[in-house]
């Protein structure tokens, strides 16, 4: 709907491929009303080319062209003719085309595709065509077949099929011709240029007859002139054509060598004559006959063949035009890399849920022209990109709820370039290109993108620069929709300042019930102040450095500008009584109060700013920290069934040498004893073997280990730990834990390693004889105490843990403990809590995420946890994370 009147979309392409190509597409819908609105639409159309130029799309597109691969796409890209869509799903399709020829990482080859159009006219309009226009058909429709096969072949990976569906739709319905190109081939020679003579039964005889005359021909005459050479009538014989007639050489005082011949040419000094001799003249005479005769077939078989294009001319244009989309979209596909673009993110009225807060959430946006002076003409890595220091970002937040963005702030300090950047990037998102920002762009679809940008100050209408700003205006309001993107720069300037203000307030006014978003920038403060009574109205300020006096280019949404011209006057140059003067009038026009009041207004803003972004810095190197200790935990106990079987063999295979040096120990005293009792006597016999057995003895001690590190095992008990004391848990290779609650009845106990909490058997854990010595791991727990102090250290994220506490399970967040519910409506998540609740066994913990927003969801999440018969409390995740809470299950 625009202006009350039924618009009906067509998305069907022009009959005419060329002009559909070169025509900067715009706003385009068929009108089923009076001939006032037609004249709307045209005026539409008009405001929207205007708009592109002020814009620099032109510029942009001539940016695009060097990714072409195609003279047609080439000159679509120069002459600004990229195609904008017509309708949200219409660029939601162009983007899909981008994506997918970004997955695409090697370049499709798209030589032999010309831009025949031209030709297919010459061919509808009767021409008759030539044998290098009819190959230049035929190699175009070979190579977009094969541009096909090249798209098949890739999607035919698993992994790349469903990427590269929408550039095989571009060609799936496209008729290749393949017939036409058969005949083409069959019938014409492209590499000599030539007729072939299997074209038509017709030609082939008449070559084949021509080809008997010509010999014959040649024969007799080669006879001839070898006569007259014999005779002296030439130096050498010599047989040539002259009028296209075969004829011999002969001296002019020797033509009498020839008395019946016609002199059909001479040489230049007149002593040779060319003559056809008398014999020759019957056989020239069927020569040329004949040569007419192919001539004539030759035409009708490329009269034929021009016909035959000239029948297929639809099906020809249709497919140059779906060659040109899939050239267009690898052309984006290489700026987005070249820019290193995302791919932004818009939705329909249909999409738009509760919890969309920001209709348009752009950060770090970059002008892309502004980009090409710090990128070069080849592709570029990420880190390139991210070092153009002297491109500032631009971010973009504005409220799903707001309909006029007032931008204020001083002259040079960036307000129109972030309102034509703004701008840019829709259009920019209907023709599917990517944007040079970060994260993932969020801009809606505007069906036309209207500006008032610029001097439009005019002689031959009479119009000074306020009548050629009111009249543009007046222009956009007529054509505007619901739908629209309105920019206006320095609205209501140059005339009367309160007759300026009155007017650009009702101008605004009548925006916020009628658009989908304007922005206007101004120097009017009166123009901040309907934010007070709409919401529907967000204020914007560019940044400006007091201490250096000079613009950062950063926009403060939500805050008011100041002009700062006086500053601005006085860095440039100007003397300082004029600057002292100006002071003096601006003390006298704004009461010193509510001067003083915005100073201060604005530097306490300045500071909240500063100490949020240190807030936000430290939050980030704490995370960091804390991810860095959560992998180095994870690493470690990855390997810990490894490491305790890796532990155990290096134990055995000690155990086992120490037990074969005892051996062989052992059988040396033996092998002694037994030498000994040879010459040993029975009275000394009890002496000799008392001997041996205390060397025995002696042996087996010195291998015994020592009693201070033998774990307490006696038979049929264990050993019972108490609050406190150290023990070392079998299922974690002997690790150092702490025990932190007496044992229970059912003889288990619940120990403390690190962080988490565990309830174990008695069974599954070891006592030391010794608090001051450990089993053979204990060594490697000097590592896991310095990370048990650096958790700590970092416990300022979170409430310090009591014995006293409940005993529950581990107070570490994983998928399978969490429940995520941002994105979702109350009734959506009560659901989902009441499920995951059931889900949990007792003396567990919930982690419930439920983000900030509005404080609604929390709210209600807060209170359901109050009321649940299973909860027995919660709290909040960390005094730092107000977006989660967690739940302790009883």
């Amino acid at each position: 709907m625009i202006l009350g009147h039924t618009l009906l979309i067509c998305n069907t392409p022009p009959p005419h491929r060329l002009k559909f190509r070169l025509t900067v597409a715009t706003t385009s819908y068929v009108v089923l009303s009076s001939e006032p609105e037609t004249e709307r639409i045209k005026l539409a159309d008009s405001l929207q080319s205007e708009t592109l130029k002020i814009l620099e799309w032109p510029s942009v597109c001539t940016q695009l062209s060097p990714f072409t691969s195609t003279s047609m796409g080439l000159k679509a890209a120069k002459s600004a003719g990229i195609l904008l869509g017509r309708s949200p799903s219409e660029s939601r399709r162009l983007l899909d085309q981008t994506s997918a020829a970004v997955a695409i990482s090697r370049p499709l080859d798209f030589s032999g595709i010309e831009d025949v159009s031209p030709i297919v006219d010459a061919s509808v309009s009767g021409d008759m065509l030539s044998i290098g226009e009819l190959c230049s058909v035929r190699r175009t429709l070979r190579a977009a077949r094969s541009l096909f096969e090249q798209l098949e072949s890739i999607s035919s990976q698993s992994n790349l099929y469903k990427r590269c569906s929408p550039l095989l739709e571009i060609l799936q319905k496209c008729d290749f011709l393949m017939e036409l190109e058969k005949k083409i081939e069959f019938c014409v020679d492209c590499n000599y240029s030539i007729v072939l003579d299997q074209a038509s039964e017709e030609l082939e005889l008449i070559r084949s007859e021509r080809k008997k005359n010509m010999e014959n021909l040649e024969s007799m005459l080669k006879q001839i002139s070898t006569r007259i050479f014999q005779a002296g009538g030439i130096d050498r014989p010599m047989v040539t054509k002259r009028r296209s007639r075969m004829c011999v050489a002969v001296r002019a005082i020797r033509r009498s060598l020839l008395p019946s011949g016609i002199v059909l040419d001479s040489s230049s000094s007149g002593a040779t004559y060319f003559m056809e001799p008398r014999e020759a003249v019957d056989l020239n005479n069927l020569e040329v006959r004949l040569s007419k005769s192919e001539k004539m077939e030759e035409q009708a078989i490329l009269s034929f063949l021009s016909a035959e294009i000239a029948g297929f001319s639809k099906q020809i244009g249709f497919l140059l035009d779906r060659v040109l989309e899939v050239d267009l979209a690898f052309a984006r596909a290489g700026h987005a890399r070249w820019i290193n673009g995302i791919c932004p993110v818009f939705r329909s009225e249909s999409e738009n849920c509760d919890y969309d807060l920001l209709s348009v959430d752009v950060s770090g946006m970059q002008h892309p022209l502004l980009l090409e002076s710090s990128l070069n003409k080849t592709m570029v890595r990420e880190s390139d990109i991210s070092n153009s220091d002297d491109i500032v970002p631009v971010d973009f937040a504005i409220g799903s709820e707001v309909k006029v963005v007032v931008i204020s702030g001083p002259n040079t300090g960036g307000k129109t370039a972030s309102m034509k950047t703004l701008g840019l990037a829709s259009i920019m998102l209907k023709a599917g290109m990517y944007l040079p920002a970060r994260n993932n762009p969020v801009i809606p679809w505007f069906d036309l993108v209207l500006a008032d940008i610029g001097d439009q100050q005019s002689l031959e209408q009479s119009l000074s620069t306020f009548s050629g700003h009111m009249s543009r205006i007046r222009n956009i309001l007529k054509v505007a929709s619901e739908r629209s993107l309105v920019l206006l720069d320095e609205i209501g300037s140059g005339t009367d300042p309160s007759e300026g203000v009155a007017l650009s307030a009702s101008i605004l006014q009548y925006l916020k019930d009628r658009v989908k978003l304007a922005v206007v920038t101004t120097h009017y403060a009166d123009l901040t102040r309907l934010k007070e009574e709409d919401k529907r109205f967000e204020n914007a300020a560019m940044e400006f450095c007091m201490e250096s006096l000079q613009p950062t280019y950063r926009i403060l949404w939500g805050s008011i500008g100041e002009s700062n011209a006086l500053s601005i006057a006085k860095t440039i140059g100007f003397d300082g009584k004029i600057i002292e003067r100006a002071q003096s009038w601006v003390k006298k026009l704004t009461p010193e109060k509510m001067q003083k009041l915005n100073s201060l207004l604005y530097q306490s803003l300045v500071e909240e700013r500063n100490k949020l972004e240190a807030q936000a810095e430290r939050a980030s190197s704490l995370h960091l920290d804390v991810l860095e200790l959560y992998h180095e935990i994870r690493n470690e106990a990855t390997d810990l069934n490894a490491r305790e079987a890796a532990l155990k063999a290096k134990e055995t295979q000690q155990v086992q040498g120490q037990l074969k040096a005892v051996n062989a120990e052992i059988g040396i005293i033996i092998q002694e004893f037994e030498e000994q009792l040879k010459n040993t006597g029975p009275d000394e016999y009890g002496l000799l073997l008392k001997k041996s057995e205390s060397a025995i003895a002696s042996v087996v001690q010195a291998h015994q280990l020592p009693e201070d590190v033998l774990v307490d095992r006696t038979a049929g008990s264990f050993h019972i730990p108490q609050i406190g004391e150290q023990v070392l848990i079998k299922g974690l290779g002997n690790k150092l834990a702490t025990v932190v609650e007496a044992p229970s009845d059912d003889n288990t106990v619940l120990v403390q390693y690190g962080k988490i909490r565990v309830r174990l058997n008695v069974s599954s854990i070891n006592a030391l004889a010794d608090g001051n010595s450990v089993s053979p791991s204990v060594p490697r727990l000097k590592k896991q105490g310095q990370r048990v102090k650096r958790l700590k250290n970092l416990r300022n994220l979170s409430e310090p843990m009591k014995v006293e506490e409940v005993p529950y399970g581990p107070l570490v967040q994983t998928s399978k403990n969490t429940v995520d519910l941002r994105g979702m409506r109350v009734e959506e998540a009560d659901l989902h809590v009441n499920m995951a609740i059931s889900s949990r066994g007792s003396k567990s913990v919930l982690f419930i995420i439920h983000g900030m927003g509005t404080g609604v969801l929390k709210e209600h999440v807060i209170e359901l946890l109050r009321k649940h018969p299973r909860i027995a409390k919660f709290e909040q995740e960390s005094p730092t994370n107000y977006g989660c809470t967690a739940a302790y299950i009883k």
